[in-house]
């Protein structure tokens, strides 16, 4: 229990023998239940799990229906038995525990619905996470922003999370992508919702043991064209049918000067190389169509931007409420937040030299 508010981890898990374990054993004791939910893994996950620690509960699927399904099924038995805050956990040890409480606060205290770990906030990213991946991340950070309409989170893969019972009630669970690019498309719910979202920096792990199956030329188009999907999903859902917003049109114009200018432009290069002349007013009516439609699309991403601030107060995690001008530093080696605050303001802990 945190603050008086009943906690539960989710831990999707599928052929985690060995990492399970010691991974269940350094949850926080503020948790009050872990659903393991073991994907159908082809090992001793489940039974490792087990009796890794009293407050564990092993959910067996079947089949393998994927992370995201997995995580679905302990969001269904966590809001079932009525818990507070439901945080989630990979179970390969690359999450840091340490962070948890840190989530759970944000979610336990009101300070936002939904809160997630960000990686690569820390100067440690790049210099821990793999060269691909992280720059595969960076790109899909990006069109989830412009998905989600959370233009102010990053890290969007990033699956250590911690969600309040009234989001998760509203949320539709049976929609949700049952595999990687879950937490892609759980943003574009949230932001259907109205959910407040909000980054929080993390310590990113790697070399624990940990074993990744995704394949970056696979998961990128794949989580492209569901962010594409899911962009179109929340323009209908929340500008079209909630409450019409002029966006919708301006997006639509845009999209359609920008297609006819760009797709003209392909066509005249084409008669162009094989011999025939270009008029200079078809060159200057496809710069004005994909200029205009350029311009229109970048005053859409603004506008859509404006139009979700109120889903995140300024600053970022800790900076929330802090005077203008502070920087917020990650440092997890000092004892009290206090400190961290001290330093964030620029002044000096004590013993400490510059």
């Amino acid at each position: 229990m945190h603050e008086g508010k009943r906690v539960a981890l989710v831990v999707p898990a599928y052929n985690e023998e060995t990492q399970i374990e010691w991974m269940l054993k350094s949850v926080p004791d503020f948790v009050d239940a872990i659903f393991v939910v073991d994907d159908a893994s082809h090992d001793r996950t489940a039974e490792r799990a087990d009796g890794a620690d009293e407050r564990v509960e092993v959910i067996r699927h079947e089949q393998n229906a994927g992370v995201g399904a997995a995580i679905v099924t302990g969001y269904r038995r966590a809001a079932d038995d009525g818990y507070d805050v439901t945080a989630v956990m990979a179970a390969d040890g690359q999450m840091d525990p340490d962070d948890l409480e840190t989530l759970v606060h944000a979610v336990a205290s009101g300070e936002c619905d939904y809160a997630k770990a960000n990686r690569l906030f820390t100067r440690q990213a790049w210099e821990l996470i793999p060269r691909a991946r992280y720059l595969g991340n960076a790109a899909l950070s990006f069109l989830t922003k412009i998905a989600s309409g959370y233009w102010n989170v990053a890290d969007t893969q990033s699956g250590y999370t911690a969600v309040n019972l009234e989001t998760l009630r509203l949320l539709d669970l049976e929609r949700l992508y049952p595999r990687y690019g879950f937490p892609n498309d759980v943003l574009v719910h949230l932001n259907v919702w109205s959910r407040r979202v909000r980054d929080y920096p993390s310590r990113p792990i790697y070399g624990v043991g940990e074993q990744s199956g995704i394949r970056l030329r696979k998961v990128v188009p794949t989580i492209s064209w569901l962010l594409l999907k899911g962009f179109f999903w929340r323009m209908k859902e929340k500008y079209v049918i909630r409450d019409f917003h002029p966006l919708v049109l301006f997006y639509m114009i845009g999209l359609l000067l920008f297609g006819v200018g760009i797709s003209l432009g392909l066509m005249e290069t084409v008669l162009r190389r094989i011999g025939n002349p270009i008029p200079v007013a078809t060159v200057v009516l496809v710069a004005l169509l994909s200029v205009s439609g350029l311009q229109l699309l970048l005053f859409d991403m603004w506008f859509d931007m404006e139009s979700n601030k109120h889903l995140h107060a300024p600053g970022f995690g800790l900076a929330a409420g802090l005077p203008a001008g502070t920087v917020v530093v990650y440092a997890p080696h000092l004892e009290a937040p206090a400190e961290v605050l001290e330093l964030a303001s620029g002044a000096r802990p004590a013993g400490s030299q510059r």
